[in-house]
């Protein structure tokens, strides 16, 4: 990557996030970062008008003359026909937003998965630098995650590369996914999905970060929850490793903030892979919630 400026934006459900960066890989410098409502609920035209309208502001506001380097990262992904699918901001779904975008802008724009991005900027610049191979999982609200090879993030032949969190674990499970199928490793594992089991075992609504405090202070059914969903973590991730023996997993999103995942998830995730001593590095993120703007402009070189 040379060190041209470039402007990375991160496209959200309920944010638009974009950032003017500088710098050369290894040390990238944000010089202004803007954030707005993205105001789903207007439709595709208005999300459109407001990522192109932030993008020029924020150029603008760092004294970026265009035509300059634009990287996009969002939910979903782009087929081959340029067309967003799997995003969970439904009106873009279907949609040409890449080549709209570029045509309101009047130049090319880089677009990726967010996790995707996610992972890029912790693999060049965060928790997994300096190593080859580096997968980089998101546990919110849902689970997904991207794959870095040498420093370049890979989509794959259907631009679905990283999707762990639509691996089916238990296709004999009652737990529905959005995506149509039963049992995906994001009903075990996204936060949502763990209050809900501790609701069905008989426990009242709240949030992770709550059920984990009342599993340390001894209660049973928040003891027998937690370790329900660490074994799943386990599983899942040990699927993972098995299929690409990473140099480093970097967890990021909410959920990753649990130290149980460190240690008591480590020990499902070793007792499940396909070794006798789990070597793989599970690591924080280091980036927080600048990795999503910087792994966008990462896509630009």
């Amino acid at each position: 990557m040379n060190a041209r400026r470039r402007i990375g934006i991160d496209l959200g459900g309920t944010k638009i996030e974009a950032a003017a960066v500088s710098g050369e890989a290894g040390k990238i410098e944000i010089e202004r970062r803007r954030r707005i409502p993205t105001e789903a609920e207007q439709g595709y035209a208005h999300i459109l008008a407001r990522t192109a309208g932030l993008i020029r502001q924020t150029a603008a506001e760092a004294r970026i003359e265009p035509p300059f380097p634009v990287g996009v990262g969002m939910p979903g992904s782009v087929t081959h026909a340029g067309l967003v699918k799997n995003s969970n901001t439904v009106c873009l779904n279907g949609r040409p937003f890449r080549a709209d975008l570029a045509g309101l802008l009047g130049q090319e724009v880089a677009f990726a998965n967010d996790a995707n991005c996610f992972a890029l900027a912790e693999a060049i610049l965060g928790a997994g630098r300096g190593r080859s191979l580096v997968f980089g999982v998101i546990l919110g609200t849902g689970v997904g995650g991207g794959l870095v090879v040498d420093g370049r993030a890979r989509e794959g032949l259907q631009s679905i590369c990283g999707e762990w969190g639509h691996m089916v674990l238990r296709p004999d499970s009652d737990r529905a996914c959005y995506c149509g199928r039963h049992g995906c490793v994001e009903t075990y594992l996204a936060g949502p999905w763990v209050a809900r089991h501790y609701q069905q075992l008989g426990g009242d609504a709240c949030g992770l970060p709550e059920i984990l405090a009342r599993r340390a202070a001894g209660e049973e059914r928040a003891v027998r929850c937690i370790d329900v969903w660490l074994e799943h973590y386990g599983r899942a991730l040990a699927n993972l490793i098995n299929v690409l023996d990473p140099d480093a997993v970097v967890l990021g999103g909410g959920v990753s903030r649990a130290d149980c995942l460190y240690d008591e998830g480590r020990e499902q995730v070793a007792r499940y892979v396909f070794t006798d001593v789990l070597e793989t590095p599970i690591l924080r993120h280091e980036l927080g919630d600048s990795a999503g703007v910087l792994g966008a402009a990462l896509l630009v070189e």
